[in-house]
């Protein structure tokens, strides 16, 4: 028998997060994906708006990643995957966000944590290969700080709501906050950052699905006390409407600036996106960590992180 893997925890939402779940899922069996609840669009932002309930989509998405390759896995992640066409009330609404949200009401006052124990249950029936839980107990809205969102006025900060209008609005987003400011987070989420042996940040959207974790106070205390080792995974190419023009680095000191208290170990970028490795090695040590140049990008072409190149680069952090 093969000895456990490492204890990791992944931070984020989206495409971001499933592309580092779907890398993590074979490097190890004790997998926590701790995503986002901030999300306010599409099927999510209905059922929130409509039920009162946290917005599924992102959470449907990290479960999608832990399915396995067989056909069981395969399967059950296209159905939860799926949207519905249609010119009614269904339209564009995914199986998976449904069938949370299903759970979510028939276990709702039987027990204590029946968010967790709905996404659990989901979980059971895709065979993930690891837990997803969401970094808040309830729904949040994210506050971006926006220079330019008036091209009248391209010197003037105004404030954007909402995670939707962060991505979409014009401009540079210069920080984000969380309403409310001090929202309940996780407690089993908490628990898995603290027990875990690695913590890993990114991909993903900057502002949107990576630093809003570090803007939940408990969270954020929790992901600066733990002794696990943390692991800061680059994007492939800027976010449109979030960090475009953004370098490597820039990143690295974003990061920094929204958690001042935050050490980081290692920063692992695709060795083909980066074009000053030493401004980004120097970026990686002012957070205390090292750099790791990899090739991660998908063969072809594309601006995607390739699962099994990505999960080979963790494999080698992990061991070193």
């Amino acid at each position: 028998m093969n000895p456990p893997g490492p204890k990791v925890v992944a931070l984020g939402g989206g495409h971001g997060l499933y592309a580092s779940l779907s890398a993590l899922r074979r490097v190890t069996d004790r997998l926590t994906a701790v995503v986002t609840v901030a999300d306010d669009g599409g099927s999510s932002g209905r059922l929130r708006r409509e039920l009162g309930v946290l917005p599924p989509g992102d959470l449907r998405m990290a479960l999608a990643a832990l399915c396995g390759d067989d056909e069981w896995g395969q399967t059950w992640r296209d159905v939860v995957q799926h949207r519905f066409r249609s010119q009614g009330e269904l339209h564009d609404h995914a199986v998976g966000n449904l069938l949370i949200v299903a759970l979510w009401e028939l276990l709702d006052g039987q027990a204590p944590g029946s968010t967790v124990a709905g996404l659990e249950w989901v979980g059971r029936l895709l065979g993930a290969h690891g837990r997803v839980l969401p970094m808040a107990a309830v729904p949040l809205d994210i506050v971006a700080q926006v220079r330019g969102a008036d091209p009248s006025r391209p010197d003037a900060v105004t404030q954007v709501k909402g995670q939707v209008a962060c991505a979409k609005t014009p401009g540079s987003v210069l920080g984000v906050s969380l309403v409310p400011a001090d929202p309940p987070a996780c407690p089993e989420a908490l628990a898995a950052v603290e027990d875990a042996d690695w913590v890993v940040f990114g991909p993903g959207s900057w502002f949107t699905s990576v630093l809003p974790h570090l803007k939940v106070p408990a969270l954020a205390r929790a992901l600066t006390a733990t002794k696990a080792r943390r692991i800061v995974a680059l994007n492939l190419v800027p976010q449109p409407g979030e960090t475009d023009d953004f370098s490597p680095q820039t990143h690295l000191e974003v990061l920094q600036a929204h958690a001042p208290d935050l050490r980081v170990d290692v920063v692992v970028a695709d060795r083909g996106v980066v074009d000053d490795p030493v401004a980004l090695d120097k970026a990686a040590h002012m957070l205390g960590g090292r750099l790791v140049l990899a090739d991660v990008a998908a063969p072809d072409g594309s601006p995607r992180h390739d699962p099994a190149l990505l999960a080979q680069a963790f494999v080698q952090i992990f061991a070193d």
